[in-house]
């Protein structure tokens, strides 16, 4: 398939700008693993899986990636970090008049200072001379994707966070998270549907856009990701009492879509550029719960391969003709495969 088949026409007023007014508020358009799509809330979600269910979620906390600073010589320069490698190095991308050559030293917020080490590809290797979370927490700014136009505040600060967030490195938030509350996690569990966590951290590669039209010339970034043992057997129990592996997010779909690879489930962490496209023959999740995806974006062939392409089609073109709220912040889809 080519890029252009994953093109669709999104009004600027549908995507939101802003979470809803209480979390867990979104809509949900449920289709189910037979023809139809149904309008629903989010708070419908409990009516919609069944009891032994066991629901996968991405407890990925999101980082204050972006820092402003200088080199020493005097240039501006902007850091989105991509990955931390360690207690004081990271990979990050780096927007300067010129860019920085290795030995050079940056100051950040004024008074943190990282040298850069070399390249990896479009990536800079930088070591920090303090713990870089640290310096992180106090000196970065969250960093809300590019179609979120307002500069990050305090409401952003909690809401751009799942509940469950635990594990610092990601630079997005795995989106479909952000609609769940502890109350509502809990009310399923008593219903007995349970939820089981991996880890995802998300990277800056996810607003990349797709720049061939030929698909198969396309290279995802890399993600790593872990899958506790805990984990696998709340899948293997779930398997065995014929519930169903319902992804949050893609982000959790990739995470377990990449541990079965080369077996079930035989690389439960590593880092994975796994690219599913419309043709991909899914081996570990049977239902998915995600937000609206951008055009031409790798999330949208992801979803597409789930749910079928002409499905995808119909889905998203009910979704903008019934106006419902799009991107990280928007409402969400509940997708069952055949």
């Amino acid at each position: 398939m080519q890029l252009s088949d994953f093109d669709y026409t999104l009004p600027q007023r549908l995507i939101a700008q802003f979470p809803p007014s209480q979390r867990g508020g979104s809509r949900l358009l449920h289709l189910p693993s037979e023809r139809g799509l149904f309008d629903r809330q989010f708070s419908d979600l409990s009516g919609l899986l069944r009891a032994g269910d066991l629901l996968v979620l991405n407890d990925t906390r999101v980082i204050k990636a972006r820092m402003y600073g200088q080199k020493e010589s005097g240039g501006q320069v902007e850091a989105m970090v991509e990955r931390v490698l360690g207690q004081h190095e990271v990979l990050a991308m780096i927007r300067a008049s010129k860019s920085p050559k290795p030995g050079t030293w940056l100051v950040f917020a004024g008074q943190w200072r990282a040298q850069m080490l070399g390249r990896q590809g479009e990536f800079f290797h930088l070591r920090f001379e303090k713990p870089v979370l640290g310096v992180l927490d106090v000196a970065g700014q969250l960093p809300l994707p590019p179609y979120i136009e307002h500069v990050p505040d305090g409401e952003d600060a909690e809401r751009y966070q799942t509940v469950f967030a635990r594990e610092p490195g990601a630079v997005a938030a795995p989106t479909a998270g952000l609609h769940f509350t502890a109350a509502m996690l809990d009310a399923l569990a008593q219903a007995g549907i349970d939820h089981a966590r991996l880890t995802l951290h998300v990277g800056a590669g996810t607003f990349q856009p797709v720049r061939v039209e030929n698909l198969a010339e396309h290279r995802m970034h890399h993600e790593r990701y872990q899958i506790p043992a805990g984990t696998l057997a709340a899948i293997q129990a779930a398997r065995a009492r014929g519930g169903r592996v319902v992804a949050v997010g893609t982000t959790s779909l990739r995470a377990l879509e990449a541990a079965c690879q080369h077996g079930d489930f035989a690389e439960p962490e590593g880092d994975t550029d796994i690219f599913i496209t419309p043709g991909y023959q899914f081996r570990a999740v049977d239902s998915l719960i995600t937000n609206f995806h951008l055009p031409k974006s790798t999330l949208l062939m992801l979803v597409s391969a789930f749910m079928g392409y002409d499905r995808m089609r119909a889905a998203y073109a009910h979704a903008v003709a019934a106006e419902y709220r799009f991107f990280s912040y928007g409402d969400a889809m509940l997708l069952e495969r055949r």
